[in-house]
Parts: structure tokens; C-alpha cells; sequence
């Protein structure tokens, strides 16, 4: 049986036996496996790791984010000559590849990150494609001796692929003196330095709290390599979202009704809380139980397939934001 290819703080060493005790290599991703040619073009590195088809899925899935979407491309050509490199023995070390995703509710960081997994793995940076999403309360003991076992547990799980948290910055809570989040700091802190070869961490959050987070704790932005900022939607990137999430659930929108969601949009943008693709959702959840509710108000009739799959102006408009003044 091979060897772990993590320890953990305060983990017992690994004994080595078997195939890892005679040198033998531990099974990676794709690109790390041993090949007849190795590639020497990066063509033919994205041709070997199928990269090129996560950045297009990326591009397909992702309205808008054009910042973002250029960054995962440049961070994506950094390593495919990363791999060129080590072919002329000129790689000292893996390129630090810790990240940072800032910006509002609903504008893809998730989405990204476990797009951002499928690049790293398939390249070899990462065994899985895994990522691992955790908040504070997935890292953070209510009492003493309680973080370091819950920490190192998330740390376990996520190893060899990526670990996503979200809101970071709730780690760390100062006015607090008995407050356990600096321990899982501490251990993250560990693990992001000397398991970086095999542990990719992503913290998110909001752009100002993340900032304030960092200059609290100057140990854990300089173990970022990469910020990447993530825009709000504009208005017609929230309507053609809108489009999209309706054609995967069989639905379209009727005469008109496209036009009066525009203008929920418009008024429901200038309000608090509003969270971008995540809000569209929750307003297109809302006029689907009203259009059910319209229907189901008319017992006698019979629906066909277009009367069930349309939303009408009167279901959206129908949102409490058309009676509010703005």
C-alpha cells in the first residue's frame, strides 16, 4: 500500500512500504504519467492534457467575466510552459498556485474554482479534480481543542485537489479573545507552505473584508500567488443568464414577459442584498410558483406542453419590487 502523499500538522510520519518504498512514483494526473514522447510544443501539451477544453467550457458556461476568464487563461499558460520548462531541467520548484477569488454574491467564484481544478489536475499539479467547499463553522471548534482536529480533518479531505473557503476573512475575529479561528490559520498557514505541491487553496470572499483579512494576517497573503477580481453582472449579462438557466429547466419566456423580467432587473439591481446570477435564480424560482399557482387556478383546463414551460409578463410582474419606490 502506498504511502500518504500529505501529512498532516501534527500527524504521525508515514511509514513507507511496497511499490513507494522502492522509489516507485505515485499515481498523478494525466500529464504526469509517463509518456513515449513527451510533448515539446505547447500544442501538443494542450493536445496531451485537454486543457484547451476546459478553458472553451469555461467561456461557454460563464456569461461575461471577461477579467477573469483572462487571468484562469494566463494562469493556464504559465503552466503549460511550466511543463516545457521542466523538459530542459529549468523548473526550480511548482509555481505557487494559492488564490484569492474577491467580489459580490453570484458572480461565478465557485463555478471558477472548480474549473480552475480541472486545469490544474489535468496538468498535473493536483492529483483529483476535486475541490472541497468549507466555511468557518467547516474549520472552527466551539471550544478548546476542538479546531485543530476539525481543521486537519477539511485539510485531509481536500488534499491532493483543491480547497475552496469561502467567506475567509470570518476565520479571523479579533474583538473575540476566545475565539479558536487563528489555530485553523495557523494550520492552514502550514499546510499552503509545505504541502503546496499537493494542496491548492482558494479563499473568497468580499473584495474589502478580504483586504482588511490580509492585513491581519500578512503570512497568509503572501502565501497568494494569484487575485483574481470577479465583476458584477450588467444588466443585459443577467438577462441572457436569465435565458440560460430557463432553457435547463424546460421553460421560456412569453410575449412580453422577457421584457418585464428587464425590468425587475432594473429596479431589483438598485436594491440591498441583491446577489447578482444567484438573485435572477431566486426571482425565476418566484415566477415559476406563480405561473404554477396561475395554472393550477384553472382546473378545467387543459394545459398543453407551451402553457406549462411559459412565463407570462403577470408572473414577474406580479414581484413585490414593482410596488416599492425607488
Amino acid at each position: 500500500m502506498n504511502a500518504p502523499l500529505y501529512r498532516i500538522p501534527g500527524a504521525p510520519l508515514p511509514v513507507a512500504s511496497g511499490p513507494a518504498a522502492a522509489g516507485a512514483a505515485p499515481e498523478r494526473a494525466p500529464m504526469a504519467q509517463a509518456a513515449a514522447e513527451p510533448p515539446r510544443t505547447v500544442a501538443q501539451v494542450l493536445a496531451d492534457s485537454q486543457v484547451e477544453s476546459v478553458l472553451h467550457e469555461l467561456d461557454a458556461d460563464l456569461i461575461g467575466l471577461k477579467p477573469v476568464k483572462t487571468r484562469i487563461r494566463d494562469i493556464a499558460a504559465l503552466l503549460v510552459i511550466d511543463r516545457l520548462r521542466a523538459l530542459h531541467q529549468l523548473s526550480a520548484q511548482a509555481p505557487s498556485l494559492h488564490m484569492c477569488f474577491t467580489g459580490n454574491p453570484g458572480t461565478g467564484k465557485t463555478t471558477v474554482a472548480l474549473r480552475m481544478a480541472q486545469i490544474l489536475h489535468r496538468l498535473g499539479y493536483v492529483r483529483r479534480p476535486n475541490v472541497v467547499s468549507v466555511t468557518r463553522d467547516d474549520l472552527v471548534g466551539q471550544y478548546i481543542g476542538h479546531t485543530a482536529p476539525k481543521t486537519k480533518e477539511v485539510l485531509k479531505k481536500a488534499m491532493g485537489g483543491v480547497l475552496f473557503i469561502d467567506e475567509a476573512y470570518y476565520l479571523y475575529r479579533p474583538e473575540n479573545e476566545r475565539d479558536y479561528g487563528q489555530e485553523a490559520i495557523e494550520i492552514l498557514l502550514q499546510v499552503m507552505e509545505n504541502q503546496r505541491d499537493d494542496l491548492v487553496v482558494i479563499l473568497a470572499g468580499y473584495k474589502d473584508r478580504m483586504n482588511t483579512f490580509f492585513q491581519s494576517n500578512p503570512g497568509m497573503n503572501s502565501r497568494i500567488a494569484h487575485h483574481l477580481e470577479f465583476p458584477d453582472y450588467s444588466p443585459d449579462e443577467l438577462l441572457e443568464i436569465s435565458q440560460r438557466m430557463l432553457e435547463a429547466s424546460h421553460y421560456q419566456f412569453g410575449e412580453g414577459a422577457r421584457g418585464a423580467f428587464a425590468a425587475y432587473l432594473e429596479r431589483r439591481i438598485r436594491q440591498p442584498h441583491f446577489a447578482n446570477a444567484r438573485s435572477v435564480r431566486n426571482a425565476l424560482d418566484r415566477a415559476r410558483l406563480r405561473q404554477a399557482s396561475r395554472l393550477f387556478s384553472d382546473r378545467d383546463r387543459e394545459l398543453t406542453a407551451q402553457d406549462l414551460t411559459t412565463l407570462a409578463p403577470a408572473d414577474i410582474l406580479a414581484s413585490r419590487v414593482f410596488g416599492q419606490d425607488h
